[in-house]
């Protein structure tokens, strides 16, 4: 079960593609907070996870401010994400939660234990970190980049 709005959202340690530690407290919950976009989706190089990407590099500008910071989780390693960042033109930063294997993605209620992966979750963070949007979408079903830009607008 995912988790719903108005629960602060659980912390992270994940490393990007770059191999640099991301937490989430440190960028909510404090003076100089942002806004936190976290999507997760299952894997790099599949159709529908490249799509979304490419669909979130592409928006970028309307997604994220001087306020709001874009985070992209899979359960790939840290190698092929850095791989499929270059290959794609993905600046954001794409964390990985391989190990402990699908860490976060447990946490945040959107592990499927039959697949091994992480479903389509999408998590809106206000700067407290507690949780003001969520989207939980099936392997199959992509999401709508609109939704974010409006759910980002209400906060």
């Amino acid at each position: 079960m995912a988790i719903e709005v108005g629960a602060t959202a659980p912390d992270f340690a994940l490393r990007d593609q770059h191999g640099r530690t991301i937490r989430l407290s440190d960028l909510v919950g404090h003076e100089d907070a942002v806004n936190v976009v976290l999507v997760f989706y299952p894997f790099a190089f599949t159709s529908v996870c490249t799509d979304e990407m490419r669909a979130l590099r592409d928006g970028l500008p309307a997604l994220v401010a001087d306020d709001t910071v874009l985070l992209a989780v899979s359960n790939d390693s840290v190698h092929t994400l850095r791989v499929f960042a270059d290959q794609e033109g993905l600046e954001f930063p794409l964390l990985s939660d391989f190990w402990p294997h699908g860490e976060a993605s447990r946490a945040y209620g959107v592990f499927d234990e039959e697949k091994g992966c992480a479903v389509r979750g999408t998590f809106i963070m206000d700067k407290e970190g507690v949780v003001r949007w969520t989207i939980v979408n099936g392997l199959p079903d992509a999401r709508d980049l609109q939704d974010y830009v409006q759910a980002l607008g209400a906060l």
